[in-house]
């Protein structure tokens, strides 16, 4: 966890169309000078009468500590449901609770060492601020961008002005490489020799990041997409099956735990199809006769 988590009166700056996604610009006192890459926010949705209790959490784009406002914190939002409708529908002005920054962040090596960050769809939106933080590390990144279609895909020019070289994927091959990034991961981290790969994205894009960095050589470091409902560690709703450093399976919170994990710590065998079950040999897990 972060060393500190404030919950502030949060104001809209800019409310900006990018593909299939809105860029959201808010004012947040005190939680761009705590925010590290790969923490998120929780924000309330639906305005202070509203039924949606709860809130909805977005992974941090970029912060910026001090400025004509104040601090400030970006978020990419995909309207889905009533939630993410009615932050999409904001405009400036417009008053949003935010708590943060919530979360474990993408850990950064001691040493330089080349790196391969990899985003699927609007999932890209923490590794432009971490590219940033590698190369000032004296890291050589690489960024892979994938999608379903071109319109899916989120900050393909910021990657080219973040990174040292940008591999685009489609499923449709509506732009960059027709096929997933798995597809082309391989050969990104052979050419760089790169030691770790940073992935967001889908859980199932992150399975076969994290199969392919093992393949060749390379450590993955993953933020998982579980379903977040308070963001603290309350609520029990993201918890997942991670292995430990004793090698025991135990479920834990992809919000406090999480979202950063090692991607060869996650226990994939027990989460297809958007259901994580708890797997039999997990600590506390239910046994035949048991109640």
């Amino acid at each position: 966890m972060s060393s500190g988590v404030v919950q502030v009166a949060g104001e809209v700056i800019a409310n900006r169309r990018v593909g299939a996604y809105h860029h959201l610009t808010l004012v947040a006192p005190g939680v761009a000078e705590l925010a590290h890459p790969g923490q998120f926010v929780a924000l309330a949705v639906g305005g202070p009468t509203s039924a949606n209790l709860l809130r909805r959490c977005f992974s941090l784009h970029k912060v910026k500590p001090s400025g004509t406002y104040g601090g400030t914190v970006d978020v990419v939002v995909a309207a889905h449901g009533p939630g993410t409708q009615w932050l999409t529908g904001l405009s400036a002005h417009d008053a949003v609770d935010v708590v943060g920054p919530l979360g474990r962040p993408f850990p950064l090596p001691a040493e330089p060492v080349a790196c391969v960050l990899v985003g699927g769809g609007y999932g890209s939106a923490p590794l432009f601020w971490l590219a940033e933080e590698l190369r000032a590390r004296g890291c050589h990144v690489e960024i892979v961008l994938g999608a379903a279609s071109e319109d899916r895909l989120f900050g393909v020019v910021e990657a080219r002005r973040s990174a040292d070289g940008v591999t685009v994927t489609t499923d449709d091959g509506s732009a960059g490489r027709r096929g997933w990034v798995s597809d082309v991961l391989g050969d990104v981290i052979d050419r760089t020799s790169a030691g770790v790969v940073y992935a967001c994205g889908p859980m199932g894009m992150l399975r076969s990041v994290t199969d392919v960095a093992q393949a060749h050589g390379a450590v993955a470091q993953v933020a998982v997409e579980e379903s977040m409902a308070c963001g603290v560690g309350v609520c029990m709703t993201c918890v997942m099956p991670v292995t430990g450093n004793d090698g025991v399976t135990r479920m834990v919170r992809s919000c406090v735990e999480g979202p950063v994990f090692r991607g060869d710590r996650v226990r994939w065998d027990a989460i297809e199809g958007g259901i994580t079950r708890v797997p039999d040999d997990a600590l506390g897990a239910p046994r035949p006769g048991g109640h």
